[in-house]
């Protein structure tokens, strides 16, 4: 079985269908992903299978992935940090860095993007390349997945000087979009309802999971998915599961995550998280290897509960997966977070560890409330936030750069 027929029978074959009618006017054309990572976060993700459904469809299209060392990925971090909000100066040795890790990657991977008809640049990491490639034949978009919306003012500036020049600009959100001299387009993330991380699974599969950890399927548990990063808020869950505990004795709390090339700043965090949660034997502090997509699906199902008490967040893939999974979810109302959890619908916004502790307590004692969030969750996610849609609107970005300016496109 194709892939594009393996997700009809998840999306259906009329959107299947439609996929093919875009694709056909790019047949044959040579498109390329460039990120910093291959395994980690939610763009390595999305690449994951965005790049073989197009190559599918008749795309020539490739992956490739920057290298760097501590300083450019120290750089990176810094620049995440401070367009989601951080107001801290980055140091003029950091950039040199930066500048120059993309330099040394130019030399490895011009060739190959001046060929391309479409380059798509993932984030701040790469994106001085397109300066770096005067021989360039294709249109070349940015895709920012950061929560952009109030940056620190320096450092977007210093920034805007190599996106600026881009063909187009694609952001989560309305809200995240900045001021450039080119098309902006709002492409929500997606996520893959083949893969490991959210297909169905055996009873005895999500058992397992739990016997491993020590979860008591008789109590209920509350479940975070997400990297040990301060925007994540690890902390303000802990807090938010201690003031729940008080009136719900038997709550268990998972805090999962993993690391990623081009954070740095991980093992830190991590070391934090694990002291707030040293004297509760019911706290599960569990770093898992970026493929640990089967045991990450097994503990959303097997949570009462999801959790995502971000103060920043560019979508939140964790989220998605989640409510995929038939579970009302408590987010942080921020972000891309706020597209997905609807209050009373699919979950709950908070903005404090006492409000994440006080719709703790209402859904344990409402559990038919519950289960009505579950199945609109997951109907909500097929309508909105499969990788079909998802790969439907980056060909209809594909088809109106090769049109230009023209005011309507015939598709066969």
């Amino acid at each position: 079985m194709s892939l594009l027929e393996a997700y009809a029978q998840v999306a259906g074959d009329d959107v299947i269908a439609q996929l093919q009618q875009l694709a056909a006017p790019l047949a044959g054309s040579k498109a390329v992903h460039v990120n910093s990572t291959r395994s980690g976060g939610g763009v390595a993700e999305i690449l994951t299978k965005l790049v073989p459904l197009m190559q599918e469809l008749g795309i020539d299209t490739e992956w490739e992935v920057i290298n760097g060392e501590g300083d450019f990925f120290e750089c990176t971090k810094g620049m995440h940090n401070t367009l989601q909000g951080n107001r801290t100066p980055l140091g003029e040795h950091l950039l040199r860095a930066y500048e120059q890790t993309n330099e040394e990657n130019a030399q490895r991977l011009r060739p190959t993007l001046e060929a391309a008809d479409f380059v798509f640049i993932h984030d701040p990491q790469p994106a001085p390349l397109l300066k770096l490639c005067p021989r360039r034949k294709g249109k070349w978009v940015w895709r920012c997945h950061i929560d952009a919306s109030h940056p620190f003012r320096p450092v977007w500036k210093y920034l805007q000087q190599f996106v600026a020049p881009y063909d187009a600009s694609i952001f989560s959100l309305a809200a995240f979009a900045q001021e450039l001299p080119h098309p902006q387009y709002l492409i929500p993330p997606s996520i893959d309802p083949l893969s490991d991380k959210n297909k169905a699974l055996a009873d005895a599969e999500v058992e397992s999971v739990r016997t491993r950890y020590g979860l008591d399927p008789q109590r209920p548990l509350l479940v975070q998915v997400s990297r040990f990063d301060r925007f994540k808020d690890p902390i303000g869950v802990i807090q938010a599961y201690q003031l729940a505990k008080q009136f719900l004795p038997g709550l268990q709390l998972v805090l999962a995550g993993g690391g990623a090339a081009d954070d740095p700043e991980g093992e830190v965090v991590l070391r934090e998280v694990e002291a707030a949660g040293r004297d509760d034997n019911d706290v599960h502090i569990l770093m898992l290897p970026s493929d640990a997509h089967v045991e990450i699906n097994a503990l959303q199902r097997a949570a009462d509960i999801v959790l995502q008490k971000s103060v920043r967040e560019g979508f939140g893939l964790t989220v998605t997966e989640a409510l995929w999974k038939g579970k009302p979810v408590i987010g942080g109302d921020v972000g891309g977070i706020r597209l997905q959890v609807i209050d009373h619908h699919t979950g709950f916004l908070v903005n404090t560890p006492e409000g994440a502790a006080l719709r703790i307590r209402y859904l344990l004692h409402q559990p038919e409330s519950m289960r009505a969030m579950g199945v609109k969750a997951r109907e909500f996610v097929r309508e909105n936030f499969l990788i079909t849609r998802h790969l439907r609107e980056y060909l209809t970005l594909m088809v109106a750069l090769l049109h230009g300016a023209q005011e309507r496109i015939e598709l066969g």
